[in-house]
Formats: C-alpha cells, sequence, structure tokens
C-alpha cells in the first residue's frame, strides 16, 4: 500500500525564527552618525582624562582610512609635548604563562600605591579572517573596573609578529591623558618581542617552571633582551620546581654578555593567584628606572627609540603607498597568477612591480 509522502511528519521543517541582527539598527545607525571631533577637541578631551575620547583617539590612530590618518598624526602632535613622563613596561612570555593574570594582579599592586596605569593589550589577528578577539577586558575583569586603570585590546592586524602597528602612537596619547605607568603585553615570544623592545624602558619575560626544559622553552635572544626574568605561578606543588627553575635561569644569565645599561638582570619568582613576589618585582623595577636614569642610560635609549621609529615609520608609509598605488594594483593580481603557474619568476615579478612604481613618479 502507498503512502501518503505528505503525512511523513519526521520530514515536516518548521520554518523557526528570524534570527536577530548582530547589531540593532539604533547602534548601527548611532555609529555611522558618530561625529569625528576636531583636533583640538580630541587634544583637550585626551588631557583632561577624557577616557572615551582617549578611546575614539586610539581608533583614529588604528583606523587606515586617508582621513583618519591625517587627523590621528596632528593629534599624535599636539599630544607629543606632554608625553615621555611615565615607565614604559614591556611583558611576555610563552603562552599560558599568565600574562593576562599577572598584569590584573601587577597592575592592581600598582593602582594601590596610587600610580596610573595603562594597559596596552596587543590580540592576534586572524591571518584568514582578520578578525581578533580582543578579550583582555574579559581577561583582566578586576582591573578593568579599577579607576586608575585604563585597558586598551587592540588588533595586531598582522604586523610585526603580533605587535599593534600604532602602539607607540597610542602611548604617546595615554601619556599625555596623564597615565604614569604603561604596560604593553605582547601576544607571546616571537618577532613581536624585538619591536616591542624598541619602545619600553623595561622588558620583563614571564616563564613557567615545570613545562619541559625551561632553557630550551625560549628563544636566547629574548632571554638577552629581558630586564627581569620572572618565573609565574611559584606556588604550592610547584614552588620547589620554580625555585629549581630559578637556579638554572640564574646560571644561563652568566653566560650572556654584560648589559649596555650596566644592569644586572635578575631571576624573581611570583604567583599572580596568591600576589607574592609582586611587590618585589615592581621595586626592581624602580631600582632599573633609577640605575639607568643615573648613568644617562634611559635617555640615550629613547633617543634610540625615536631614530628606530623614524625608519619604520619611513617603512611603513612606502608599504602602503606601494601596495594603494592604482598601477601596483592594477598589476598585481596578474603577477601573482602568473608566479602562482610559473609562467615568472618571483624575483622578476617583483622587480618588473618596482620599476612601474618607480616609472610611475616619473609621469606625475
Amino acid at each position: 500500500m502507498s503512502q501518503d509522502p505528505t503525512n511523513k511528519k519526521g520530514l515536516n521543517v518548521s520554518a523557526g525564527v528570524t534570527p536577530p541582527a548582530q547589531i540593532n539598527d539604533n547602534a548601527l545607525l548611532h555609529l555611522r552618525r558618530k561625529k569625528i571631533l576636531s583636533v583640538d577637541e580630541y587634544f583637550e578631551g585626551i588631557r583632561s582624562g577624557n577616557r572615551n575620547i582617549l578611546s575614539q583617539a586610539i581608533t583614529l590612530i588604528e583606523s587606515s582610512l586617508d582621513s583618519h590618518v591625517e587627523l590621528s598624526r596632528s593629534i599624535v602632535s599636539k599630544c607629543l609635548p606632554y608625553s615621555g613622563n611615565s615607565i614604559r613596561i614591556g611583558i611576555t612570555g610563552v603562552p599560558g604563562v599568565g600574562k593576562s593574570t599577572f598584569i590584573e594582579s601587577f597592575g592592581t599592586y600598582l593602582s594601590s600605591i596610587d600610580r596610573k596605569i595603562a594597559v596596552l593589550a596587543i590580540d592576534p589577528s586572524s591571518n584568514r579572517s582578520g578578525g581578533s578577539i580582543l578579550g583582555d577586558k574579559t581577561r583582566m575583569e578586576s582591573l578593568s573596573g579599577n579607576k586608575n586603570t585604563y585597558i586598551r585590546p587592540s588588533p595586531s592586524g598582522g604586523s610585526l609578529g603580533g605587535v599593534a602597528r600604532k602602539t607607540r602612537e597610542s602611548i604617546i596619547l595615554c601619556e599625555a591623558a596623564g597615565f604614569d605607568t604603561i604596560l604593553i603585553e605582547t601576544v607571546g615570544v616571537g618577532q613581536s618581542e624585538t619591536a616591542v623592545h624598541s619602545m619600553v624602558d623595561f622588558f620583563l619575560l614571564l616563564m613557567l617552571a615545570g613545562a619541559g626544559d625551561e632553557l630550551q622553552g625560549i628563544k636566547r635572544g629574548i632571554m638577552e633582551m629581558a630586564d627581569i626574568i620572572a618565573i609565574n605561578k611559584a606556588d604550592g606543588d610547584n614552588l620547589p620546581k620554580a625555585k629549581i627553575a630559578q637556579t638554572e635561569f640564574r646560571n644561563a644569565l652568566h653566560l650572556f654578555p654584560a648589559t649596555d645599561s650596566g644592569w644586572i638582570p635578575e631571576v624573581l619568582l611570583c604567583s599572580s593567584i596568591k600576589n607574592t613576589g609582586i611587590k618585589e618585582i615592581w621595586r626592581k623595577i624602580e631600582a632599573y628606572i633609577g640605575h639607568s636614569s643615573q648613568n644617562g642610560f634611559l635617555e640615550e635609549r629613547r633617543r634610540n627609540q625615536s631614530v628606530f621609529w623614524l625608519h619604520e615609520s619611513i617603512k611603513d608609509n612606502l608599504n602602503a603607498h606601494f601596495y594603494n598605488h592604482k598601477i601596483i594594483k592594477d598589476l598585481l593580481e596578474d603577477l601573482e597568477t602568473r608566479v602562482k603557474n610559473f609562467d615568472i619568476n618571483s624575483f622578476d615579478a617583483a622587480n618588473l612591480l618596482l620599476k612601474e612604481y618607480r616609472k610611475s613618479f616619473l609621469n606625475e
């Protein structure tokens, strides 16, 4: 006996409900109508400590729109004379070392001694989607509600090793806003540490004990940059392992050449959960700043950093101009296809693009 196919209830599909939009229409309308302020309005808001305006200004800095680039440059230039009066601290370590937890504990302590802290946390951007998590405010829930603290998660944008392209300009704005301690958290151990080292006064390396061969778990170059190595999670059953690791790292540091600053790096123990060793780390940072200020190293380091960022800015602008040039845009896709098909090698394709790029200047 044949069955009526319309009677097969198991195949019936409910129309369901229409999913809500990811952002409501009112919020979207508000974003579109958001007013761009003048340079003076941004400057006055930043200097008065208005965090909303500070965040808007940093967003402009991170934008690639031509109109925003020019505006942000003017804002940075106006804030520059009011910067440079903070202690800039870079914080890095292998993934899972507890950087965010450490910063929350460390920042809370600094706030308790009346320091104003800005945390610039670099979130990794996806190479596929370009998106980033921007979850540091969630991971630092207690610190984010602290009146003396400003937390700014920024997408790395695929720049050098995960360092946000405009972090250095953000430092200037935060200093102009009155923050006297700037903490820069990197994504993890990699090329980003070199860039962070070039914009901070003090470099703190967080490590773990009992996670395998400690001395093989990190590049020697990163250890050479560190002004202090802090072994985190040194509590409970892990404390004996942390003490052994402390001895191993101390022995390893003796093999490195003397630092240019004359400072002798130390290896300390800390626990972000138990809040132990946090005060000692800050005291060592203060000692380093006093030492490097007295012998003139700190001032010389900042001068050299400014020269470094002069060259980085030139590279950045040339790179953007090259890839946004109409002739390059017209040629690049075709040459990429030809390279994939082995019709032309990568070097000849690059030379051809550069030749056309140089030729365009003669015709302009």
